[in-house]
């Protein structure tokens, strides 16, 4: 399941989308994650919780002309990024 860790929160910041680590989170990662606007809409669906495999449907619904293996590669570098913001699998 795919979700944000409690206390990373989005932002916008100027004309800038960031996630910020606020509280506790603000301990262990003290920086920004800047997200363009296909990373909001990925973060933003991450929210409550996905699977990666719903996550990569989505994604295929709203982008048309998108590949499902380009789809998953996509993802994959975007969860890479944000990673630090991300629940630990359990």
């Amino acid at each position: 399941m795919l979700k944000s860790r409690q206390g990373f929160l989005l932002r916008k910041m100027m004309n800038a989308h960031v996630v910020v680590a606020v509280g506790e989170a603000g301990r262990t990662f003290n920086g920004m994650i800047r997200l363009n606007e296909a990373g909001v809409w990925l973060w933003q669906e991450m929210m409550q919780g996905i699977e990666k495999e719903a996550l990569i449907d989505r994604m295929l619904a709203r982008y048309d002309d998108l590949e499902r293996i380009t789809a998953r590669a996509d993802l994959d570098v975007f969860l890479e990024t944000i990673r630090f913001a991300l629940e630990d699998e359990e």
